[in-house]
């Protein structure tokens, strides 16, 4: 049985990762207002993943006869100025995931509650995985920045992003 304080913070958590879906939606809907669809693309993608996190923490919580409890979820405050700025929040965000999800593993080390510890393993080398997607994209995003060319470019392969759920067996 999980602690109220480690239910309580895989809850926050929960929180978090819709509240993360909903802010890539926002850095979508701001990508096809430049008509971008590549990039609106790779944020709906965003989006997808972050609604499979929330449910990996949300089945692991019932798994360990926890009980779930949904707040709601706080409007994306973002205002953005071109796609490197879009990305670069986008990157800002995944590093406050990896900050989050350190602090649930801290928890769960202390609590000496293994399962979580080893769920939490997935979502840390989940997190290397989104940091490190991010920066190679804001890389070629600011080399394209000043040639249209080269981010419609940029633009067509992030359309070829297609989410497929961890563990499936296109993954």
């Amino acid at each position: 049985m999980l602690s109220e304080t480690l239910i309580k913070a895989i809850n926050n958590q929960i929180n978090y990762e819709f509240y993360s879906s909903y802010s890539y939606l926002a850095m979508a809907a701001y990508a096809h207002s430049q008509d971008l669809d590549g990039f609106a693309n790779f944020f709906r993608v965003q989006a997808q993943e972050e609604i499979f996190h929330a449910m990996k923490f949300f089945d692991y919580v019932y798994q360990k006869n926890g009980d779930v409890t949904l707040e709601s979820i706080d409007k994306p405050q973002l205002k953005f100025k071109n796609m490197v700025d879009v990305l670069e929040k986008g990157y800002e965000h995944e590093q406050e995931v990896t900050k989050r999800v350190y602090e649930l593993a801290n928890l769960a080390n202390e609590e000496k509650e293994h399962a979580t510890i080893s769920l939490l393993k997935w979502f840390v080398d989940e997190q290397v995985e989104e940091e490190d997607n991010f920066n190679r994209i804001i890389k070629k995003a600011r080399r394209a920045d000043t040639n249209p060319a080269a981010l419609y470019l940029l633009d067509d392969e992030l359309a070829q992003r297609v989410y497929v759920a961890p563990g499936s067996a296109n993954a």
